[in-house]
């Protein structure tokens, strides 16, 4: 191997290429946001400049994917412009073993749910240090909130047993703002017996705009590990 090449970086590499071979010629693509769905989305761009790839469009969740789409050669579409998406690509913060998600935590779960709950079939890319044995053991809900509600929404989130935290900007005095100009407030709950409850008891909260439990929608995932030194790709 390479001297000075990190492990980690080159094991995103190959399982964000790995979900960039299984796009096909022709389809509209949901490009995810993240460290790892960044290198699908220029593999992506490369396969599209070799020939190898053609005719393909893709919806971004995020000002993220748009702008690296952009930077790698992607065309772009909206979804008011088509009527179905192929394959959709993300990451996750947490996968557990039925394969439901947190995702969030780069704050663009409503858009990439929407995306990703569109998709024909929605692929998610992830390290192994993201397969949990149930939601929530490491990684807190994102939850989107309209800036006027944040008040009541916390004290909503406190009667369902959660530990609310408006999450606050790096580099960034104040809030994280979305892309679509609300907060977000991340919750822990001791444990998540049931996230396809707390998915629709939390976004049943006048106020909230969508929360970071994606349940049932995932066909495949690609983990990527370390093994011996080597980046190798595993699917679940």
């Amino acid at each position: 191997m390479t001297a000075g090449v990190d492990p980690v970086k080159l094991m995103k590499q190959e399982v964000g290429k790995a979900a960039a071979d299984r796009v096909q010629s022709g389809t509209i693509v949901g490009l995810g946001t993240g460290s790892t769905t960044a290198y699908t989305i220029q593999f992506l761009g490369d396969r599209l400049k070799s020939g190898e790839l053609k005719d393909i469009v893709g919806i971004p969740t995020s000002f993220q994917a748009e702008v690296l789409a952009k930077q790698y050669g992607i065309p772009l579409t909206t979804l008011d412009a088509v009527d179905h998406i192929d394959i959709a690509i993300d990451g996750a913060d947490e996968v557990d073993p039925q394969k439901n998600l947190i995702k969030g935590g780069g704050a663009a779960h409503t858009r990439e749910k929407i995306v990703d709950y569109l998709a024909d079939q929605f692929i998610v890319v992830v390290d192994s240090s993201k397969i949990v044995d149930r939601l929530g053991s490491s990684f807190a809900v994102p939850v989107e909130v309209i800036p006027m509600a944040i008040s009541p929404v916390m004290r909503a989130i406190e009667k369902l047993g959660g530990k609310p935290e408006l999450r606050m900007g790096v580099k960034k005095a104040g809030p994280v703002i979305t892309d679509q100009g609300n907060m977000v407030v991340d919750v822990k709950f001791d444990s998540i017996d049931d996230p396809a409850n707390l998915e629709k008891s939390l976004n049943n909260i006048p106020g909230v705009l969508e929360n970071g439990i994606f349940v049932g929608v995932t066909d495949l995932v690609l983990i990527g590990e370390v093994q011996d030194g080597k980046p190798v790709v595993k699917e679940m």
